[in-house]
């Protein structure tokens, strides 16, 4: 952890945050998936974020902790007006609230961009939902799998004989939504930092995934992208471009898209010779192709083929597991993942800056530790903040 220190209201010390966003503070009103996948974004690149818990869940870890790192976390209960009152204390002092409610709830918790700009008219109001703010589907419950599905996403990804495939929620929770959210973010801050106004920012998991899908839709447009699945160059169409089994069960991936990277792969294959690869994008030699690739990755085990192609251009890795992928040496070597709660490996911080570089990630906090701190913080006075918790207003 960072070596910096700030004080505290009550004299002790804390880690001070450092990266890019140091000196920034954002208010997080406790949400789940994309929303705090964003937090911990901003968190990670030296953003002060202060999530906002609700009192019952005060005193318990914070779940998953990964996601909820790096934050200082105060139990409020939003329902109750003094609550909502005692958070926009907190929101006045803040460079920008992030959200991720349905459409008006924020708005009856008196917590909507109209209160919280009224009180910080510099404020950057971040708001992640499905569908967006508008629209026939806005107030529909839905989870990544329905955002993507709708966007085209989704009917893209699998095999050409089988069923979509469901890609984790990474198109829609965290690429097309906590990860967009974060964008957002940080232009509309970098807008007030150029002397501009406070602003809302509307991040929907629909138009992310949309925006994400942006290559494929400009090869549709230009009639190079068959609307189907496993059929183009770039969704397991194209033999050198896809997933190999192993003979151990294990699988290989091929890139082997560009000229040179394809002849590594055939010279390491002894298939330099067959002229059923001579043309690499003659569509009509591709199920030949598919088959003997087949064949030759499933005469050797994955470790095998991992290091008989180590160190040549032919774009062949292995697929790594979960608990295998940490141990990687380049993995190692880059520190891409750092020890996590409890010694598990979790993801590092990304990216990475030259003169601002963000610190290790702090632990994620107990929920609502921090909730007398940051009321004080934000000027209220012990005995008010006694006669809230006297109330169940905060945790």
């Amino acid at each position: 952890m960072s070596a910096d220190r700030t004080a505290r209201a009550d004299g002790t010390a804390r880690a001070a945050g450092s990266g890019p966003l140091a000196g920034l503070t954002v208010v997080e009103l406790g949400g789940i998936g994309p929303g705090p996948f964003c937090g911990m974004l901003l968190a990670d690149l030296g953003a002060e974020v202060v999530r906002i818990d609700r009192p019952a869940q005060a005193g318990r870890a914070a779940a998953p902790a990964m996601l909820q790192r790096g934050r200082r976390s105060a139990a409020v209960d939003l329902k109750r007006p003094q609550g909502a009152q005692a958070v926009l204390r907190l929101i006045g002092r803040a460079d920008a609230v992030l959200e991720g409610f349905r459409p008006g709830v924020a708005e009856r918790l008196g917590l909507g961009p109209e209160d919280c700009l009224a009180r910080n008219p510099r404020l950057v109001y971040g708001r992640m939902t499905g569908w967006g703010q508008h629209g026939p589907e806005a107030q529909q419950p839905g989870h990544d799998i329905n955002y993507i599905a709708l966007t085209g996403a989704l009917h893209a990804i699998g095999p050409a004989d089988g069923d979509p495939v469901v890609p984790l929620n990474l198109v829609g929770d965290f690429g097309g939504g906590g990860m967009l959210l974060a964008f957002g973010m940080v232009a509309a801050l970098l807008r007030v930092a150029r002397g501009g106004a406070g602003q809302v920012v509307d991040a929907a998991m629909t138009d992310g995934s949309a925006l994400l899908m942006s290559m494929a839709y400009g090869f549709l447009g230009m009639g190079a992208w068959q609307d189907g699945r496993g059929a183009n160059l770039l969704d397991g169409g194209a033999p050198f471009y896809g997933v190999y089994r192993c003979a151990d069960g294990g699988h290989v991936a091929l890139g082997s898209l560009e000229p040179p990277f394809y002849a590594a792969l055939l010279a390491g294959l002894g298939l330099a010779d067959d002229p059923d690869f001579a043309a690499q994008h003659d569509r009509g030699r591709w199920p030949a192709m598919r088959a003997k690739l087949g064949a030759a990755f499933a005469a050797a085990d994955r470790d095998h083929w991992a290091e008989h192609f180590a160190g040549t251009p032919a774009c062949v890795t292995p697929v790594l597991s979960l608990t295998e992928a940490p141990q990687h040496p380049h993995n190692v070597a880059r520190s891409t993942f750092v020890p996590g709660p409890g010694g598990a490996p979790m993801p590092a911080p990304a990216p990475r800056f030259s003169g601002t570089p963000a610190g290790e990630p702090r632990d994620a906090p107990v929920t609502g530790a921090d909730t007398d701190e940051l009321l004080a913080e934000a000027g209220l006075p012990a005995e008010e903040i006694a006669a809230l918790r006297a109330q169940g207003v905060i945790g």
